[in-house]
């Protein structure tokens, strides 16, 4: 189009724009003032909900995902195996978290841009579970890691402790999903994942049976107390953040099941899995699995 025709077509837009304009102005004075501002105030409101749409839509999406259980499980091997594919023979019971943000090692020599992950390991002994509640608003999926060879023994204090965060406010408000990874099924004498997942679901089922709400309401007073014991560890820390212990952590927390029912895993609101794995032979597909459904790649 040569430059004359350019500044034809200019001016023509121009006048339609203009005359469009008036047409416009003289239908809004013929509006009666009162649906005016009405569509004005529907106009306004329906900015305001497309602009906080836009602004749920795109926050930023968390990839932290948790590692848990009772102490022995394996968790820390879980934690090296998923970040360098290494079991790190000779590692201890943790005392700290372990965590780091890195691409899992499976997908480390993955063609296309991989999504990193920020795994915690936390430690699973009863005076250090309170730092779990420190990741809980961050979390994308919690792993509790259960040990499948020494089940049996510490199937009471496992129920417990699962109960523990299946009533957690966090974890019920943003529907966390959960998975119930039995480790060391490679061994001879591990019980399978089947037998694992009937026995919590039958042991937090006679728990309820057996004390009803006034066990809910105990395991809320243990889980307000080990809060308190952490904040007397940490108290330093806590006076500069919002985790102190309060009257809400009690009322935040929900009960578990149906009543007059078994309790079973369906009943939670959350996304809820069971799974196998052994970390010291590296066979940890299921897990890797749940934590790319959790944190999209």
């Amino acid at each position: 189009m040569e430059e004359g025709q350019w500044k034809a077509q200019m001016e023509l837009w121009k006048e339609e724009s203009i005359r469009f304009f008036h047409q416009s102005l003289h239908y809004a004075r013929q509006i009666p003032p009162e649906q005016l501002y009405v569509a004005i105030a529907s106009l306004f409101v329906a900015s305001l909900f497309f602009l906080l749409s836009i602004g749920i839509f795109c926050r930023k999406k968390s990839n932290t995902v948790l590692l848990t259980g009772l102490s022995g499980g394996g968790k820390t091997v879980l934690f090296y195996q998923l970040r360098d594919g290494s079991s790190h023979l000779g590692t201890v019971t943790s005392m700290e978290p372990n965590e780091g943000t890195f691409v899992l090692h499976s997908e480390a020599t993955k063609k296309g841009k991989v999504k990193p992950v920020h795994v915690v390991d936390v430690p699973g002994h009863s005076r250090l579970r309170a730092k779990l509640d420190e990741f809980y608003p961050q979390a994308a999926g919690i792993i509790f890691v259960v040990d499948a060879m020494d089940f049996l023994p510490n199937c009471r204090s496992a129920s417990e402790y699962l109960y523990d965060i299946l009533t957690n406010a966090i974890v019920v408000k943003k529907k966390i999903p959960v998975q119930i990874l039995c480790n060391k099924t490679d061994k001879v004498t591990a019980h399978t994942k089947e037998f694992i997942r009937k026995q919590l679901e039958k042991e937090i089922s006679n728990m309820l049976n057996a004390f009803g709400f006034h066990i809910q309401v105990s395991l809320v007073i243990l889980n307000v107390a080990r809060l308190f014991a952490h904040s007397l560890n940490n108290s330093d820390k806590l006076r500069a953040s919002r985790s102190a212990v309060s009257a809400a952590d009690i009322a935040n927390d929900f009960t578990l099941g149906v009543e007059g029912e078994a309790f079973v895993f369906s009943q939670c609101p959350n996304k809820f899995t069971v799974a196998e794995a052994a970390g010291l032979t590296g066979e940890i597909t299921q897990v890797e699995e749940f934590i790319r459904e959790c944190v999209k790649p």
